[in-house]
């Protein structure tokens, strides 16, 4: 600090030469930039005007702009909640701006089985809609997947190959050692078929934070007496179960002795030992589990 406060050091000058360096670069980029521009306008640039005119037919509907407009109304009255007002994904439903089935439907053959059967293992319920609203949803949602796609770089959710970055070997390893993850889980067992169940990020929120987990209790009564079930109810004053019979019991926490067995603990506990690359190859490992 002496240095600094008694001295004009080197690296005062040094970086002054660099700011002077840089504000020259910048100033010779943006006039390239302005060289560029001035020559794409010139009206003798014929191959400018060919790429115009591609990239007006890219982003072309073929669908007649009344049914598209017909589609997209009825798509923010029941699809949008779910699915975003743009169909680029929402809160619960999934970008169909990017979805495998949009992108194989024809006119709304396959569009229009999902919205009237609905998907209700994914909480999509059925909705009763006329041919014509099949179609105008088809159109609204196709002329939405080839705008995402005309503007590269702008999509929103996250392919299942971006997260497929680990080394599934490391992962493995990790799985059956470091993690601990061996201990509660199998590959044979609960974990069998687990990629084939869940896909991308809904794979790797399950694995880092399995917030559906039931969490299990085992409560001693006064008698000496052990029971043993499914936590559904827990407070300062009131401990609940549902035991295998389905039946609910529930004790005053001053009467028994109780201990809690949650699943997700042993999760949240990897929290701050995790490393970026033990994430990604612990996913990489669950994705071969098919």
């Amino acid at each position: 600090m002496r240095a600094v406060r008694g001295l004009k050091p080197r690296w005062h000058d040094w970086l002054c030469a660099a700011t002077g360096t840089r504000v020259l670069l910048g100033t010779m980029f943006l006039l390239g930039l302005w060289v560029l521009k001035t020559a794409a306008q010139q009206p003798g640039n014929s191959s400018q005007a060919g790429g115009e005119s591609k990239e007006k037919a890219t982003t072309e509907s073929k669908y007649p702009a009344e049914l598209v407009d017909q589609g997209a109304t009825l798509f923010q009255q029941r699809c949008a909640f779910c699915h975003g007002r743009d169909a680029a994904g929402g809160e619960t439903g999934p970008d169909l701006t990017r979805s495998r089935l949009v992108a194989s439907d024809v006119d709304g053959e396959k569009i229009g089985a999902v919205v009237r059967n609905g998907r209700p293992e994914k909480g999509m319920p059925p909705f009763d809609v006329a041919d014509e609203q099949v179609a105008g949803l088809a159109a609204f949602i196709h002329t939405q997947q080839k705008n995402a796609r005309s503007r590269p770089g702008g999509r929103k959710g996250v392919d299942a190959s971006d997260l497929q970055t680990g080394n599934a070997e490391t992962g493995k390893q990790y799985f059956e050692g470091a993690g601990g993850c061996a201990k509660c889980h199998s590959p044979t067992g609960d974990l069998a078929g687990i990629a084939n169940r869940h896909q991308g990020l809904e794979l790797e929120r399950r694995m880092l934070y399995p917030e559906d987990a039931k969490s299990r209790v085992t409560v001693t009564l006064g008698s000496g007496k052990i029971v043993t079930g499914v936590l559904a109810y827990l407070d300062e004053f009131t401990v609940g179960m549902t035991d295998e019979a389905g039946s609910y019991h529930s004790w005053r926490i001053r009467d028994v002795h109780y201990k809690v067995d949650a699943p997700v603990d042993a999760h949240v506990a990897l929290f701050s030992k995790y490393t970026d690359a033990d994430i990604h190859n612990l996913m990489a490992y669950l994705q071969t589990l098919r």
